[in-house]
């Protein structure tokens, strides 16, 4: 989710410091997946110039700037899915949920930033789905703390959703 330069990189309009310490754990991930020939979706918030939530956030991941590209280390290949989307959720207004149940998908892997915004609207969006959520607590980023603590406990207790390190994520062939 959202691992994107105006997040993940100090000169980036909303720079979450956390962020890139993540990626290894994220490449990880999107090795084995791949490895499997799991389906690995990447959401990249994507805004319009005088989109209504830069009243709230400030202007940031501008449609078609640096600020809105996937950071270089976690770019999409060629057989990954790419969702844009305009709000926190990324089953919103999205053809996510459509992707994954054409696929066949039952488990989701939730990774990226920022953990109590993005992150937890598409994993609660994804429980609520009667997907089973799977969150590494090595492979999301919050802006403080308290935050981040809170995203985890909001994924176990109100989604029941299992929060592990990315070491002990396997993926299935199939």
């Amino acid at each position: 989710v959202d691992m994107q330069n105006d997040f993940v990189r100090k000169e980036g309009k909303l720079y979450v410091p956390e962020a890139e310490k993540t990626i290894p754990a994220i490449r990880e991930l999107l090795r084995k997946a791949r490895e499997s020939s799991a389906l690995a979706v990447y959401t990249q918030d994507w805004h319009m110039k005088d989109d209504p939530e830069f009243k709230i956030w400030g202007e940031h991941a501008l449609a078609g700037t640096w600020g809105a590209e996937i950071v270089d280390e976690l770019k999409p290949e060629k057989d990954d899915f790419l969702i844009k989307k305009y709000r926190y959720d990324a089953f919103f207004e999205t053809p996510l949920d459509y992707v994954l149940r054409v696929k066949n998908v039952q488990n989701v892997v939730v990774v990226g930033t920022v953990a109590n915004i993005c992150v937890l609207h598409t994993a609660g969006s994804a429980a609520l789905r009667w997907y089973n959520v799977v969150m590494p607590k090595d492979g999301i980023s919050a802006l403080d703390a308290f935050d981040y603590y809170a995203t985890l406990r909001q994924v176990t207790f109100l989604y029941k959703g299992k929060v592990t390190s990315s070491s002990g994520i396997k993926f299935n062939s199939n």
